[in-house]
């Protein structure tokens, strides 16, 4: 994106702000890639796209892309399960006071790339369903209980339809 196209997407914000007419979350996101970049089969911008589309509000959030032995690692010792899991979420603050989300995503892409393969799916939509999966997360939605699963999942499926991916569930 070029300078001028970022100013002026302010300058809209802007306006939109002061005429009372609501404004797109802002997303502070950090990529750390902690695995071969060759394996993801997404760019950095990409990434950040699935992750905008899943906000409803302001965030500022890390996504850790890592290995099994990492993910193994961070299930055990946040959740006691032995094994390394597709995603994670960890929140800051379950209610913050500014209003911003603040939270680590952590996925694991050897697992993604596995269940991919098991689930006949391309990669390139599991990993997209998991960002946003996550993202959803980070703001407070969970699938502990059948309401709340398929209202998270209806979430999801909307999101990803705007970038030609099919219902994950499915």
């Amino acid at each position: 994106m070029r300078a001028t196209e970022r100013s002026t997407g302010r300058v809209v914000a802007a306006k939109k702000a002061a005429a009372g007419m609501p404004t797109a979350p802002r997303l502070s996101l950090s990529i750390q890639l902690e695995t071969d970049p060759s394996d993801c089969p997404a760019d950095r911008a990409q990434l950040r796209r699935w992750a905008r589309a899943a906000l409803r509000r302001d965030a500022t959030l890390t996504l850790r892309l890592v290995d099994e032995a990492e993910a193994c690692c961070l299930n055990a010792q946040f959740r006691g399960r032995d094994y390394p899991t597709n995603v994670l979420t960890f929140t800051y603050d379950e209610t913050p006071v500014n209003g911003t989300v603040e939270a680590d995503i952590v996925i694991c892409l050897p697992v993604v790339a596995s269940e991919a393969h098991s689930q006949r799916k391309p990669l390139r939509d599991h990993l997209a369903h998991l960002v946003v999966h996550g993202v959803l997360h980070a703001q407070g939605m969970d699938h502990e209980d059948e309401a709340d699963a398929l209202e998270m999942e209806a979430h999801e499926t909307a999101i990803l339809r705007r970038f030609g991916i099919p219902d994950p569930y499915r």
